[in-house]
């Protein structure tokens, strides 16, 4: 049976960036609904006591297994995005191994927060924006709905949900605000260097 993962920080360590409103109905409403289907639709199969990783590659483009698919690639992208973000109120720099290799991959902080955000703009509808490793080179890339970074050979260190349900209550339709928020003031630097190895 598949469960859904607590948030690291309370439900308010995200404001004013994220508001308590949008977590509780993020995590609360939208997280546990994909958790609750990926549930009912592996009952009383092999799947239900698989590891979630395992169900969205072995569901992954298989029509007949969309339905899992779909819900086990949001759980588990929800469930690393969590990871990916630190309460507003936590300074973090960046660990020098990471800023180093960005800088090296990027030309700077600056450039990589720029090529992401654009990136982030251009995932048309529903999906997510992700910083991964590819082979040596950090990349950005973007997946559609519940599409996730590892199944596209890479090693995903971060991700941003542009899903409407994660920043419509704070921003309506300004996604780019949103991006700009969390960028520079919510990413878990310490988590995305581990991710990397750094």
């Amino acid at each position: 049976m598949f469960t859904l993962k607590s948030l690291p920080y309370a439900y308010n360590a995200l404001a004013p960036h994220i508001s308590e409103q949008t977590m509780r109905l993020h995590h609360d409403k939208h997280h546990q609904t994909y958790v609750d289907n990926l549930n009912k639709l592996t009952e009383g199969t092999s799947l239900a006591a698989m590891s979630l990783v395992d169900v969205i590659k072995v569901s992954a483009g298989q029509a007949n297994k969309a339905g899992i698919f779909n819900n086990a690639g949001q759980v588990y992208n929800h469930d690393f995005f969590w990871d990916c973000l630190r309460p507003a109120d936590q300074v973090m720099a960046i660990p020098a191994a990471l800023l180093e290799k960005i800088n090296h991959d990027f030309g700077s902080l600056e450039q990589m927060m720029v090529e992401f955000k654009t990136i982030a703009l251009s995932q048309f509808g529903s999906g997510w924006a992700w910083l991964v490793l590819a082979g040596e080179s950090l990349q950005i890339i973007k997946t559609a709905n519940a599409d996730t970074a590892f199944l596209h050979d890479v090693n995903p260190l971060f991700t941003l949900d542009v899903w409407e349900h994660s920043y419509y209550l704070d921003y309506q339709n300004r996604r780019g605000d949103f991006i700009d928020a969390v960028l520079n003031n919510l990413v878990n630097w310490d988590f995305v260097a581990n991710q990397a190895g750094l």
